[in-house]
């Protein structure tokens, strides 16, 4: 499911529960019951305008349906799926306004805003990417909106701008995606997302000039990765038709894999590998830095469904398999004539082999890197002459450096409790970085001698940030099942433990994705405010190892919202926070994991952040790129699928005379991944079931695709109207 540009859809998930009955009890197996009760009908009235009193836009219902398995699945809102309609657009206009006029009137705003952009006006840079005698770096300073992409002779010459992003379009909303040098750095293949969206165009602009090549523009860059040959002739890329008779869901099927000779026109470039037909599937690329191995990855949802590989050296060679009929989390790159390839199969939590790759068969393979006993495998690659590894033990990120022999070397010293992007380098170059962070630990930048393991801090994000009063500890407890669920609880040392904190809980549960400590300017704003922050590592996610995302995904999907309903749970149990003082948030698949709750325990929890949903699991394979989230989610069409999707798809599952929480639904206007139905179908829903005083609304950002608008004003206005409708709606 791409949520992100790398990894298909990656933001948060989040629907409805298998029973839309009772609320499951809780995971000791106390009465809660009569606490549930309690909860609801001393949850004191804490919004200043009552729902009943908002001016919600008229929203007409429709008599459409469909039948799956004998089941009738009624669609009222089926009419809003249809964004060109003026109808549809002056709908969501009138949604927006009025969100808009509502979260204007909420308390602290200001003093939100002054945080906040005091935390997201940051100057950031770049470690130096070096290509032939050039160096490349990007640079925000602290009262841009957006950075620049600056090079220079050598390591000491004149700094030249590049890409000025702020330029790629008049209103600033063409975001920059991947930017990729030259190796004789000459030429820079950069990719430009209108509208900060998915769909995307690549382009080549001349290192001396600045200027962009007339001729080398290629259009339909969505999954676009330029890969550069050695000798900077032309770059190989993943290439998807621009075709308006192909409907976006279908896309993905038409992925292929061609060459771009430097200085030709992009139909001429020659098809390397043809379009598998299946929707369901993406193609990841990676080119050996000597340019003999050309390496695919097909994904599927959260994993790979297989991998391949070419030899560019032996003209007319056929692509041979490496990986067939197993599905799970893996990736393979080459290095001097070796294949690495890093899998699941037999290990749950990762292992390395070294594949001669003229010897590609299964009992040939030799293993370099065993399965660890406790940790898992994220993430590998040459760094150094070496394999960098990246590991995740208990949701905390960990870095070693093994031979390609197999010998383990030595482990990088973090920082602490965090997060970290694993080394990047040059394959053949002793220097690294590293990227660190954590919930009180602003992004900083190492740099490290992959031989020696020693680092030292080479640029940290100069934010107004003091640590010193926040502790961020990891517990564990127990699922509606039994299964042991760790989380992150970041909040003030002497935060008193009598319910009375505001906490805002949120996930994610899906895709192999691991949520882990990162640094955020609105988290930490909520912490600075009173607040507490909890996470936890639902099943559905990459923490700890395959076999917890299987857990997650399909037909166990509903396990995902027990663990969070679990987590706001033990919050209340061990009087860290109370129901009326709970806030739910997620994003994307996160938003799915938020919106299913909310219909199974609306007791539970004062607020929801809802922000790019998936919420109708019935329809989403038409739609942006649902196709590719199936191997995750299921499909309507298979009945086991059906029942299970049926059961928590939020939008089908809003109950009419629920008191909800109060409701903020953000959504984002050129969003082509996941389409905005999901959040305006179910906003309609909600506002029409809503039997309780809190208000249901709906903000949408414009001129923004999956990952929001790309300018620091835009993300801070979204920001302060986030933290002030959690803060309006939380008991004080």
């Amino acid at each position: 499911m791409k949520l992100t540009r790398t990894s298909s859809l990656t933001v948060l998930p989040v629907l409805l529960a298998a029973c839309a009955g009772a609320p499951p009890p809780p995971p000791d197996g106390g009465n809660s019951e009569v606490a549930t009760k309690v909860m609801a009908e001393e949850r004191p009235v804490i919004s200043a305008t009552t729902a009943a009193a908002l001016p919600y836009p008229a929203t007409r219902k429709v008599d459409a349906s469909d039948t799956f398995f004998g089941v009738n699945v009624a669609d009222p809102y089926r009419w809003l799926e249809d964004e060109r309609s003026p109808e549809v657009q002056a709908w969501v206009k009138a949604q927006d306004e009025l969100a808009r006029a509502e979260l204007a009137k909420l308390p602290k705003r200001e003093a939100l805003a002054t945080k906040l952009r005091a935390l997201s006006y940051l100057e950031s840079m770049s470690p130096p990417l070096r290509r032939g005698k050039r160096s490349f770096w990007s640079h925000k300073p602290a009262d841009k909106e957006q950075r620049t992409i600056y090079w220079r002779e050598g390591d000491k010459g004149e700094q030249k701008v590049l890409i000025d992003v702020a330029s790629l379009s008049a209103d600033g909303s063409t975001s920059l995606g991947a930017w990729i040098p030259s190796y004789d750095g000459k030429w820079v293949a950069y990719i430009a997302h209108p509208n900060n969206a998915d769909a995307g165009e690549l382009r080549v602009r001349e290192v001396a000039t600045g200027k962009d090549s007339v001729i080398d523009t290629i259009p339909g860059a969505e999954y676009a990765h330029p890969l550069w040959t050695p000798k900077s002739d032309g770059f190989y890329y993943v290439s998807v038709p621009v075709d308006a008779k192909i409907p976006a869901s279908e896309l993905p099927g038409y992925s292929e894999v061609r060459f771009h000779a430097l200085g030709k026109k992009a139909d001429t470039d020659t098809l390397v590998l043809p379009k598998n037909g299946d929707p369901e599937t993406e193609l990841e690329a990676h080119l050996s830095r000597d340019g003999h191995f050309l390496v695919v990855n097909v994904l599927h949802g959260g994993n790979v469904s297989g991998i391949k590989f070419l030899d560019l050296r032996k003209k007319g060679a056929a692509w041979i398999d490496l990986v067939k009929g197993y599905e799970g989390s893996m990736n393979a790159f080459a290095h001097k004539d070796v294949i690495y390839l890093r899998t699941t199969d037999g290990s749950p939590r990762g292992r390395i082999f070294a594949v001669d790759p003229a010897k590609p068969a299964r009992d040939q393979w030799k293993e370099i890197v065993p399965e660890s006993k406790d940790a898992v495998l994220e993430a590998a690659e040459i760094v150094g002459g070496h394999l960098a590894l990246t590991y995740l033990r208990k949701a905390s990120s960990e870095i070693e450096v093994w031979s390609t022999a197999g010998k383990k070397v030595h482990a990088i010293q973090l920082p602490g409790l965090g997060t970290t992007t694993g080394l990047f380098g040059e394959p053949d170059e002793d220097r690294a970085y590293y990227v660190f962070t954590s919930f009180t630990y602003p992004t900083s930048i190492f740099e490290a001698s992959v031989k020696t393991g020693e680092s030292k801090l080479w640029y940290a994000l100069k934010a107004p940030v003091d640590p010193s009063p926040y502790m961020v500890e990891q517990v564990f407890y127990p699922s509606k099942d039994g299964t042991q669920v760790s989380m992150f609880v970041a909040r003030k040392k002497d935060a008193p433990k009598n319910g009375s904190v505001p906490y805002l809980l949120t996930g994610y549960g899906g895709f192999n994705i691991s949520k882990t400590p990162t640094f955020s300017p609105m988290l930490y704003t909520w912490l600075e405010n009173g607040g507490g922050v909890a996470m936890p590592n639902l099943r559905g996610g990459a923490e700890y190892g395959e076999e917890w995302h299987r857990a997650g995904m399909l037909t166990k999907k509903q396990n995902v919202f027990d663990d969070f309903i679990a987590a706001a749970e033990w919050l209340v149990k061990e009087k860290l926070t109370s129901a009326d003082r709970l806030v739910a948030y997620g994003g994307s698949n996160g938003g799915l994991l938020v919106g299913a709750v909310a219909n199974q325990r609306p007791d539970l929890f004062s607020a929801v952040l809802c922000a790019v949903p998936v919420l109708d699991m019935i329809r989403y394979p038409l739609f942006g790129d649902g196709k590719t989230w199936v191997a995750e989610y299921g499909s309507p069409k298979e009945e086991p699928l059906f029942k299970a999707l049926f059961a928590y798809s939020p939008y089908h599952n809003v109950k009419p005379g629920t008191k909800y929480p109060a409701f903020l639904m953000l959504s984002a206007d050129a969003d082509d991944r996941v389409h905005p139905l999901h959040a305006w179908k179910t906003t309609a829903a909600l506002q029409a079931a809503q039997a309780g005083d809190q208000p249901v609304l709906m903000r949408v950002e414009k001129h923004a695709g999956h990952g929001g608008a790309d300018m620091v004003k835009s993300k801070v206005e979204q920001g302060v109207d986030m933290l002030s409708f959690a803060l309006g709606h939380v008991a004080h």
